[in-house]
């Protein structure tokens, strides 16, 4: 288990050394960025999708009855 880590921080070293790894770096970061605000665009979509679903089976409901 020690190894692995080892070997997994001495490469994330060598990305952190060479400018190839910053541009990588970046690009990492700009993907999260775009995920986290996708994750959170979702969960308000999701709701106002379950709000308006809801609606719908609610009047629905009321019409059969």
């Amino acid at each position: 288990m020690n190894a692995m880590l080892l070997k997994l921080y001495v490469k994330f070293q060598n990305l952190i050394r060479r400018k190839e790894g910053q541009d990588l770096v970046e690009y990492a970061l700009v993907v999260a960025l775009i995920a986290l605000a996708a994750v959170a665009g979702m969960k308000t979509l999701a709701a106002g999708i379950s709000a308006t679903f809801t609606s719908i089976s609610t009047k629905l409901s009321s019409s059969i009855n």
